[in-house]
């Protein structure tokens, strides 16, 4: 146990290793990363001078101020010139939210499953031509999926696709679409980018008896439009979903 004079006490859990391959500047970063996740360093406490890190670990200045550079872009402290350094507290501001559990969900061709329930041409209404930027009366691919888990029905997929005779996509733009292949790594190479957004619902009759779930019944409807290498869309559509069925979680502070 090693205490830095004139701040808070830091125990040194384990002394740099010269002979590491991990740069001495990260080495030092990670101790004083364990040192405020255990407590040593509470949000609001200052850390020791670089002087004081300088005389305890045996490190130059340089490897300090890179050591405290990267704590800082990792948003673990803030620093303040003239005063120190100082552990931020936890900021909710900062979460951030994946989808890894539907990744799971998707990946797992064991338990999931998708129903093609229907798949037909549509003259495209405002909207629709709006979200694929076609234009109105214009012909699309209106498809209609049931992902089931487990044979349990569990999302509810309505699409619209461009349809365009020249380029024979079909096939692999459904796969994207049911964001089986997306998420499986397997989905059209003609795809660039995807946007996704997600909001609460409340299901409809027509998807609460498709979901076999009695009304009233909160749900979740998630977005998504995928574009081509021209920032041009290829498909829009949503699905829904039982509440019970997604939920987000993450992190924040220090583990």
């Amino acid at each position: 146990m090693v205490e830095l004079k004139g701040g808070p006490a830091a125990p040194l859990p384990q002394p740099i290793d010269r002979d590491s391959d991990r740069p001495v500047y990260a080495q030092l970063a990670d101790i004083l990363r364990l040192q405020i996740s255990t407590g040593v360093f509470r949000p609001g406490d200052q850390l020791p001078s670089e002087a004081m890190l300088v005389q305890a670990y045996g490190v130059s200045p340089m490897t300090v101020r890179r050591a405290i550079n990267l704590l800082a872009d990792q948003d673990v402290v803030s620093t303040s010139q003239g005063r120190g350094t100082f552990v931020k507290a936890v900021q909710l501001g900062t979460a951030a939210f994946d989808l890894h559990d539907l990744q799971e969900l998707f990946g797992n061709d064991e338990g999931t499953s998708v129903k093609l329930m229907e798949a037909r041409f549509i003259s495209a209404d405002e909207r629709t031509a709006r979200k694929l930027q076609i234009d109105v009366g214009d012909f699309a691919i209106y498809v209609r999926h049931l992902l089931l888990i487990r044979g349990e029905p569990a999302f509810y997929h309505r699409g619209y696709l461009i349809y365009d005779p020249t380029r024979p996509i079909v096939e692999s733009e459904l796969e994207v679409t049911v964001l089986k292949g997306l998420f499986a790594g397997t989905g059209s190479p003609l795809i660039k980018r995807g946007e996704l957004s997600m909001e609460a619902t409340l299901l409809t009759e027509e998807e609460a008896a498709i979901l076999h779930v009695p009304l009233p019944a909160p749900g979740l409807l998630l977005e998504h439009t995928f574009f081509d290498f021209e920032d041009k869309p290829v498909s829009w559509g949503w699905f829904v979903c039982h509440g019970r069925h997604l939920r987000l979680r993450t992190t924040v502070g220090l583990e």
